[in-house]
């Protein structure tokens, strides 16, 4: 029930992140989400890819700082008050939310929203618990 992210360390200087998205477009990686969080000396480049290998070993060649992380994608209904369900729920269960993005297709009637936490299995059960909709790695890298 856990989702690949790729983190990429990024000087904070024009054409860095123009040149993220043409190395993973030359070998043909498509981008399906992404967050920028920056200081002014560099950024973290987040990213959902559709081949998360590939794109770490290309970014890795090109001479970029990648890791690999676990998060995990949530159904969010797509109405007002939606993620504040989810949110309550995971306060209630004192479940940590480290840092979270929002996906930028839609899924059926919902959002979907990219959620890091401190503990992952303890968020994935109280989410299954409560009945909220994870998506599985396999079917977000597809839309």
């Amino acid at each position: 029930m856990k989702v690949e992210q790729i983190s990429i360390f990024i000087e904070n200087k024009s054409g860095r992140l123009a040149e993220v998205a043409r190395v993973l477009g030359q070998k043909g990686v498509n981008i399906r989400a992404l967050a920028l969080a920056d200081t002014s000396d560099f950024g973290i480049l987040r990213l959902i890819v559709d081949q998360t290998d590939l794109a770490k070993a290309t970014l890795k060649e090109g001479g970029f700082t990648v890791s690999k992380t676990e998060v995990v994608a949530v159904e969010v209904p797509d109405q007002p008050g939606g993620l504040s369900g989810i949110l309550d729920v995971l306060d209630n269960a004192k479940v940590n939310v480290e840092y979270m993005y929002a996906f930028v297709e839609r899924c059926g009637g919902n959002a979907v929203i990219i959620f890091r936490f401190d503990d992952p299995e303890a968020a994935i059960r109280v989410l299954t618990d409560n009945n909220i909709a994870i998506l599985a790695g396999e079917r977000l890298y597809k839309m």
